[in-house]
């Protein structure tokens, strides 16, 4: 299995190259924001428990491993995954290892999508405008939405090069120079896994 996590704060690309990803090596894109937005729609208990994303912030742990955990299951005989939104700290790390090892595989590689604040900011704005999303639409939340993306997962950044598996590429360029810089990245992290 191919387990990719990309990460990169808000408006970094994650979910336009995850579906990319998805495509190019027949993987199953697990959006955590998606899945959340979903369930919140939907009226849910587990939407409910969710809404605080509305404001910014991240939504509840248990919430999100919920659903990555039936998802996961229900699709553990896949070629792998590409996770967007998750892990987001230390401890979800160690969950995502532990949901990945039920179905016997693990993290192939983390990559880092790099993009300057203010490129952030303006793609977020944007996005507000054209998808309606209302987490999007405000700077001060998206400024809050940067802000604790660099306070708490920046940290998961360093247990992913500490076990060889981080990786960082430009997040600035066309969709596909963005992808091709990760499948090179992909291409190195399988390579290394054969030797």
């Amino acid at each position: 299995m191919l387990n990719i996590v990309l990460f990169g704060a808000p408006g970094a690309g994650k979910g336009t190259q995850a579906n990319l990803l998805a495509k190019e090596f027949g993987l199953m894109h697990l959006s955590t924001g998606d899945m959340l937005r979903e369930e919140i729609a939907k009226g849910t208990e587990l939407g409910m428990r969710a809404k605080s994303i509305e404001a910014g912030n991240f939504a509840p742990d248990e919430v999100v491993i919920t659903l990555l955990e039936k998802a996961v299951q229900e699709n553990k005989h896949g070629n792998g995954f590409v996770l967007d939104g998750f892990p987001r700290n230390i401890a979800q790390v160690g969950v995502l290892d532990s949901i990945l090892a039920s179905v016997g595989s693990s993290v192939t590689l983390m990559v880092s999508l790099d993009v300057a604040e203010d490129e952030l900011a303006q793609r977020l704005l944007k996005r507000g405008e054209e998808a309606h999303r209302p987490d999007d639409s405000n700077i001060d939340i998206i400024r809050k939405r940067i802000r604790i993306y660099h306070e708490r997962t920046e940290a998961v950044m360093g247990l992913y090069k500490n076990a060889g598996k981080y990786y960082e590429v430009d997040g600035v360029g066309t969709l596909d120079e963005i992808l091709n810089r990760i499948k090179e990245q992909v291409a190195v992290a399988t390579s290394n896994l054969k030797v």
